[in-house]
Protein backbone atom coordinates (compact mmCIF):
# COMPACT_ATOMS: atom_id res chain seq x y z
CA UNK A 1 0.00 0.00 0.00
CA UNK A 2 1.52 3.42 -0.70
CA UNK A 3 0.09 6.32 1.23
CA UNK A 4 0.50 9.90 0.91
CA UNK A 5 -0.42 12.52 3.82
CA UNK A 6 -0.82 15.88 2.69
CA UNK A 7 2.10 16.17 0.08
CA UNK A 8 3.27 19.30 -0.97
CA UNK A 9 6.47 20.50 -3.14
CA UNK A 10 7.45 23.56 -5.04
CA UNK A 11 10.07 24.12 -7.49
CA UNK A 12 12.00 27.38 -7.49
CA UNK A 13 8.86 28.85 -5.67
CA UNK A 14 6.09 27.15 -7.83
CA UNK A 15 3.99 24.85 -6.02
CA UNK A 16 3.93 21.44 -8.15
CA UNK A 17 1.86 19.21 -5.74
CA UNK A 18 -0.16 20.80 -3.05
CA UNK A 19 -1.35 19.17 0.12
CA UNK A 20 -2.12 15.37 -1.23
CA UNK A 21 -3.46 13.01 0.11
CA UNK A 22 -3.84 9.63 -0.93
CA UNK A 23 -4.16 5.82 -0.50
CA UNK A 24 -3.11 3.85 -3.46
CA UNK A 25 -3.74 0.32 -3.20
CA UNK A 26 -5.53 -0.86 -6.75
CA UNK A 27 -3.98 -3.43 -9.08
CA UNK A 28 -4.21 -0.93 -12.01
CA UNK A 29 -3.99 2.93 -11.60
CA UNK A 30 -4.01 5.46 -14.11
CA UNK A 31 -2.72 9.09 -13.79
CA UNK A 32 -3.33 11.80 -16.20
CA UNK A 33 -2.98 15.34 -16.65
CA UNK A 34 -1.65 18.31 -18.89
CA UNK A 35 1.70 18.97 -18.76
CA UNK A 36 2.90 20.69 -15.75
CA UNK A 37 0.09 19.58 -13.91
CA UNK A 38 2.55 17.70 -11.67
CA UNK A 39 1.86 14.26 -12.38
CA UNK A 40 5.11 13.52 -13.02
CA UNK A 41 6.36 15.19 -9.49
CA UNK A 42 3.68 13.03 -7.84
CA UNK A 43 4.87 9.77 -9.67
CA UNK A 44 8.81 10.63 -8.44
CA UNK A 45 7.48 10.38 -4.60
CA UNK A 46 6.29 7.36 -5.06
CA UNK A 47 9.27 5.71 -4.81
CA UNK A 48 11.66 8.20 -3.40
CA UNK A 49 12.88 9.92 -6.10
CA UNK A 50 11.43 13.05 -4.93
CA UNK A 51 11.39 13.79 -1.17
CA UNK A 52 8.33 16.02 -0.89
CA UNK A 53 8.56 19.27 0.99
CA UNK A 54 6.20 18.66 3.39
CA UNK A 55 3.88 16.10 4.23
CA UNK A 56 4.69 12.32 3.64
CA UNK A 57 4.63 9.36 1.43
CA UNK A 58 4.52 6.00 3.15
CA UNK A 59 5.19 2.40 1.19
CA UNK A 60 4.09 -0.40 3.05
CA UNK A 61 4.55 1.80 5.94
CA UNK A 62 8.57 3.05 4.97
CA UNK A 63 8.70 6.86 5.06
CA UNK A 64 10.24 7.96 1.85
CA UNK A 65 12.34 10.38 3.25
CA UNK A 66 13.69 7.81 5.79
CA UNK A 67 14.03 4.60 3.86
CA UNK A 68 14.86 5.61 0.28
CA UNK A 69 16.45 2.42 -0.44
CA UNK A 70 14.33 0.16 0.83
CA UNK A 71 11.70 1.64 -1.10
CA UNK A 72 13.76 1.41 -4.35
CA UNK A 73 13.35 -1.96 -3.56
CA UNK A 74 9.56 -2.24 -3.55
CA UNK A 75 8.68 0.56 -6.20
CA UNK A 76 10.24 0.54 -9.67
CA UNK A 77 10.30 3.45 -12.12
CA UNK A 78 9.93 3.41 -15.50
CA UNK A 79 10.99 6.58 -17.69
CA UNK A 80 9.06 7.97 -20.96
CA UNK A 81 12.87 7.59 -22.95
CA UNK A 82 14.22 4.68 -22.62
CA UNK A 83 17.56 5.62 -23.24
CA UNK A 84 18.19 7.78 -19.75
CA UNK A 85 17.73 4.03 -18.27
CA UNK A 86 19.78 2.12 -20.63
CA UNK A 87 23.62 2.30 -19.27
CA UNK A 88 25.54 -0.58 -20.02
CA UNK A 89 26.80 -2.15 -23.80
CA UNK A 90 24.49 -4.80 -23.94
CA UNK A 91 21.17 -6.05 -23.40
CA UNK A 92 21.83 -8.75 -20.81
CA UNK A 93 24.17 -6.38 -19.45
CA UNK A 94 22.02 -3.71 -19.02
CA UNK A 95 19.41 -6.24 -17.31
CA UNK A 96 22.26 -7.56 -14.99
CA UNK A 97 23.49 -4.17 -13.50
CA UNK A 98 19.86 -4.08 -11.57
CA UNK A 99 20.69 -7.48 -9.44
CA UNK A 100 24.35 -6.33 -8.26
CA UNK A 101 25.16 -6.14 -5.03
CA UNK A 102 21.43 -8.31 -4.41
CA UNK A 103 23.84 -11.06 -2.55
CA UNK A 104 22.41 -13.71 -5.42
CA UNK A 105 24.45 -15.97 -6.58
CA UNK A 106 25.50 -15.90 -9.73
CA UNK A 107 23.18 -18.99 -11.11
CA UNK A 108 20.46 -17.45 -10.23
CA UNK A 109 21.29 -13.71 -11.79
CA UNK A 110 22.22 -15.43 -14.86
CA UNK A 111 18.43 -17.44 -14.57
CA UNK A 112 16.75 -14.62 -13.89
CA UNK A 113 17.98 -12.26 -16.20
CA UNK A 114 17.14 -15.41 -19.11
CA UNK A 115 13.73 -15.12 -17.65
CA UNK A 116 12.57 -11.85 -18.11
CA UNK A 117 14.79 -11.19 -21.46
CA UNK A 118 12.32 -14.31 -22.81
CA UNK A 119 9.57 -12.42 -20.96
CA UNK A 120 9.46 -9.39 -22.53
CA UNK A 121 10.37 -10.42 -25.94
CA UNK A 122 14.08 -9.81 -25.92
CA UNK A 123 15.96 -13.37 -25.49
CA UNK A 124 17.43 -13.28 -28.67
CA UNK A 125 18.82 -9.66 -28.44
CA UNK A 126 20.70 -10.83 -25.31
CA UNK A 127 24.47 -9.85 -26.86
CA UNK A 128 22.96 -7.37 -28.52
CA UNK A 129 23.98 -3.40 -28.22
CA UNK A 130 21.21 -1.99 -26.17
CA UNK A 131 21.37 1.43 -27.95
CA UNK A 132 20.97 0.10 -31.49
CA UNK A 133 17.60 -1.55 -30.44
CA UNK A 134 14.55 0.09 -31.68
CA UNK A 135 12.71 2.40 -29.75
CA UNK A 136 9.86 -0.57 -28.69
CA UNK A 137 12.64 -2.84 -27.99
CA UNK A 138 14.39 -0.05 -26.20
CA UNK A 139 11.47 0.54 -23.67
CA UNK A 140 10.82 -3.06 -23.20
CA UNK A 141 14.45 -3.73 -22.17
CA UNK A 142 14.15 -0.55 -19.72
CA UNK A 143 10.86 -2.84 -18.45
CA UNK A 144 13.02 -6.17 -18.13
CA UNK A 145 15.97 -4.44 -15.90
CA UNK A 146 13.19 -2.84 -13.49
CA UNK A 147 11.41 -6.38 -13.46
CA UNK A 148 14.28 -8.39 -12.63
CA UNK A 149 14.58 -6.73 -9.38
CA UNK A 150 10.86 -8.16 -8.77
CA UNK A 151 9.22 -5.08 -7.42
CA UNK A 152 5.78 -5.06 -5.63
CA UNK A 153 5.37 -1.82 -7.41
CA UNK A 154 5.78 -0.42 -11.17
CA UNK A 155 5.45 3.16 -11.15
CA UNK A 156 5.72 3.65 -15.57
CA UNK A 157 6.07 7.65 -16.40
CA UNK A 158 4.60 7.87 -19.67
CA UNK A 159 6.39 4.91 -21.38
CA UNK A 160 4.78 4.91 -24.75
CA UNK A 161 5.30 8.88 -25.27
CA UNK A 162 7.88 8.21 -27.99
CA UNK A 163 6.10 5.22 -29.40
CA UNK A 164 4.68 4.20 -33.00
CA UNK A 165 0.94 2.80 -32.29
CA UNK A 166 2.11 -0.98 -32.77
CA UNK A 167 4.83 -0.34 -30.08
CA UNK A 168 2.12 1.16 -27.53
CA UNK A 169 0.36 -2.15 -27.85
CA UNK A 170 2.85 -3.83 -27.17
CA UNK A 171 4.15 -2.35 -23.98
CA UNK A 172 0.38 -1.90 -22.91
CA UNK A 173 -0.24 -5.80 -23.06
CA UNK A 174 3.08 -6.07 -21.35
CA UNK A 175 1.81 -4.04 -18.34
CA UNK A 176 -1.70 -5.40 -18.26
CA UNK A 177 0.21 -9.02 -18.34
CA UNK A 178 2.60 -7.98 -15.05
CA UNK A 179 1.33 -9.24 -11.33
CA UNK A 180 2.87 -5.91 -9.96
CA UNK A 181 0.70 -3.28 -8.91
CA UNK A 182 1.05 -0.42 -11.86
CA UNK A 183 0.87 3.20 -11.60
CA UNK A 184 0.17 4.28 -15.32
CA UNK A 185 1.16 7.72 -15.99
CA UNK A 186 -0.03 8.17 -19.61
CA UNK A 187 -1.41 11.04 -22.90
CA UNK A 188 -2.75 7.60 -24.37
CA UNK A 189 -6.30 7.76 -22.69
CA UNK A 190 -7.38 4.47 -24.34
CA UNK A 191 -4.61 2.18 -22.96
CA UNK A 192 -6.62 2.83 -19.44
CA UNK A 193 -9.53 1.07 -20.47
CA UNK A 194 -9.84 -1.51 -17.71
CA UNK A 195 -8.12 0.16 -14.98
CA UNK A 196 -9.73 -0.33 -11.59
CA UNK A 197 -9.32 3.46 -10.79
CA UNK A 198 -7.96 6.86 -12.41
CA UNK A 199 -6.70 9.87 -11.06
CA UNK A 200 -6.98 13.36 -12.83
CA UNK A 201 -4.44 16.12 -11.91
CA UNK A 202 -4.65 19.96 -12.55
CA UNK A 203 -2.70 22.85 -10.92
CA UNK A 204 -1.13 20.42 -8.49
CA UNK A 205 -3.91 19.09 -7.31
CA UNK A 206 -6.23 15.57 -7.56
CA UNK A 207 -9.18 16.84 -9.21
CA UNK A 208 -10.99 13.36 -10.33
CA UNK A 209 -10.81 10.03 -8.69
CA UNK A 210 -12.81 7.63 -10.07
CA UNK A 211 -13.04 4.79 -13.01
CA UNK A 212 -11.48 5.49 -16.25
CA UNK A 213 -14.59 6.67 -18.22
CA UNK A 214 -15.39 8.76 -16.08
CA UNK A 215 -12.00 10.34 -15.42
CA UNK A 216 -11.25 10.35 -19.59
CA UNK A 217 -14.33 12.31 -19.88
CA UNK A 218 -13.51 15.11 -16.76
CA UNK A 219 -10.12 15.20 -18.70
CA UNK A 220 -11.74 15.93 -21.82
CA UNK A 221 -13.76 18.59 -20.50
CA UNK A 222 -10.93 20.33 -18.40
CA UNK A 223 -8.52 20.61 -21.69
CA UNK A 224 -11.73 21.53 -23.68
CA UNK A 225 -12.03 24.63 -21.39
CA UNK A 226 -8.43 25.87 -21.54
CA UNK A 227 -7.90 28.77 -24.16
Amino acid sequence: MIQLEHVTHAYNGRVVLDGISLELGEHRIGLIGANGSGKSTLARTLNGLVVPDSGRVLVDGLDTRKHGREVRRRVGFVFSDADTQIIMPTVAEDVQIGLRGSGIGRAEIAGRVDEVLARHGLAGHRDHPAHLLSGGQKQMLALASVMVTEPRVLVCDEPTTLLDLRNVRVVTEALRGLEQQVILLTHHLDTLAGFDRVLVMDEGAVVFDGEPGAAVEHYTALMERRP
